[in-house]
């Protein structure tokens, strides 16, 4: 997690989604602070599709409830 944000911080988003996803192959359990921070790398509109996946992950894990997590969804999908 603290990888991933700071790669979102640094503008290396291609990074950020990567190590995501390999976070996620290795069955690392993503947090809110993870999906809040991964979700940065998915605001724009070359990112779209990683972003709805990632919110597919949200949902499944149950965070979508967090408001810090539906407030990062909402900025993702408002700069796509």
């Amino acid at each position: 997690t603290a990888m991933i944000a700071a790669y979102t911080d640094n503008s290396h988003w291609k990074e950020a989604l990567q190590l995501f996803w390999q976070m996620e192959l290795e069955g690392v359990i993503p947090n809110d602070i993870t999906f809040t921070s991964i979700l940065s790398a998915c605001a724009s509109p070359d990112s779209v599709l990683e972003g709805k996946l990632i919110h597919a992950c949200i949902v499944k894990s149950g965070f979508e409830a967090d408001l810090i997590v539906w407030t990062a969804i909402i900025n993702m999908y408002g700069k796509c």
